[in-house]
C-alpha cells in the first residue's frame, strides 16, 4: 500500500495530478493559486500560475491587462511612464505632455537634445540662424522681432557701431548727438570717467563731467568763487560782467537776499536799498 501524497491545503490526493511545492510542501494547482497567486491591479482577478505576470512598483498585472490608459495598447516590452497613477505609453505621453518644436511642429522627445527660449522649444537641429541658416546649437544668439541670429550674422546685418571705437554694439550703450556709444567708451574728455547714468555737459563737441566742466569752463560766483554749473542749485544772477549763485546774491552789508529786489552796486559790493541809504 502506497504512502499518502495529499495537497497540504485541501488534503486531496495528488497522485496523477499536477502540483506545486512551496518550501517542500505540496499544493494542488487550485489551492496554490488561491493561496499564493497575486491579484491583477487592473482586472482584480488572480494571476494564475501558468499566466505571464508583469510587475511594476508593487503592483501586479496580467500581461493582457498591462496597457496604456490612453490608447489601450499593450505596454509589455515597451517604454512607458506613470502619470498620476495611470500607465501611459511613450507615444501618448509625448503627444500629451511633451513640448512641440516651434520650427517643425513635431514632438521634442524626452531625452533628446533640445533648446528652450522664451517659453518655446526647438529640436537642436531646428534652431537655426535666420541669416546663415546654420544650427545655432550651444552658441550665443540674439533675438530680434521673433527671429534669431548667430552673433556674426546679427553684427553684420543690424548692430550699430560705436562712434568712438567703431566696434559693434550688441546690447546696451548710450546715444550722444544721435550717435551710438558703448557705455565704457562714453567718457569725460577731461578725467575719463564714464558719463553714462550721470549728469554731464559739453564744450563744443566734447562731453565733460560736471566737475571737469566746472573747473575748466564755468563762470565763478562773485561771492563764493565757486563754479556756476547749471546743475543742482544752478540758477544764477548776472549783472554786467559778474555772476552770482542765487543763494549768494545778498547784500554785502546785512546779507539780506537781493534776488528779485532792487540793489545798488558799490565797487565790488552790492547793497540793498537800506544799506545804500546809510
Amino acid at each position: 500500500m502506497s504512502e499518502p501524497f495529499d495537497c497540504d491545503s485541501c488534503k486531496e490526493s495528488l497522485y496523477g495530478r499536477k502540483y506545486i511545492q512551496v518550501d517542500d510542501v505540496p499544493h494542488c494547482v487550485p489551492c496554490y493559486d488561491r493561496l499564493y497567486a497575486n491579484t491583477c491591479q487592473e482586472c482584480k482577478e488572480l494571476i494564475e500560475h501558468n499566466t505571464r505576470e508583469l510587475y511594476y512598483e508593487d503592483r501586479h498585472y496580467h500581461e493582457h491587462c498591462f496597457r496604456c490608459s490612453h490608447c489601450n495598447h499593450s505596454l509589455a516590452d515597451k517604454p512607458f511612464t506613470c502619470q498620476e497613477d495611470a500607465l501611459v505609453c511613450n507615444d501618448c505621453y509625448c503627444n500629451e505632455f511633451s513640448s512641440k518644436c516651434v520650427a517643425c511642429g513635431k514632438i521634442v522627445m524626452p531625452g533628446s537634445k533640445q533648446l528652450e527660449y522664451g517659453g518655446c522649444a526647438w529640436h537642436e537641429e531646428c534652431f537655426v540662424c535666420c541669416g546663415c541658416e546654420q544650427p545655432i546649437g550651444a552658441q550665443s544668439f540674439i533675438p530680434d522681432k521673433g527671429e534669431y541670429y548667430c552673433v556674426p550674422c546679427y553684427k553684420g546685418r543690424f548692430a550699430p557701431h560705436c562712434s568712438h571705437c567703431k566696434e559693434i554694439l550688441v546690447q546696451g550703450g548710450v546715444t550722444y548727438r544721435d550717435e551710438p556709444w558703448h557705455k565704457e567708451c562714453f567718457l569725460c574728455t577731461g578725467c575719463k570717467v564714464q558719463l553714462a547714468g550721470q549728469p554731464f555737459t559739453t564744450q563744443g563737441e566734447d562731453p565733460y563731467c560736471v566737475k571737469c566742466f566746472s573747473n575748466l569752463y564755468a563762470q565763478k560766483c562773485s561771492a563764493c568763487d565757486k563754479p556756476i554749473t547749471g546743475f543742482g542749485e544752478g540758477k544764477y544772477v548776472s549783472f554786467e560782467e559778474r555772476q552770482w549763485h542765487q543763494p549768494c546774491f545778498k547784500c554785502s552789508e546785512c546779507s539780506v537776499s537781493l534776488v528779485g529786489a532792487g540793489f545798488f552796486p558799490d565797487g565790488t559790493k552790492i547793497l540793498c536799498k537800506s544799506c545804500n541809504a546809510k
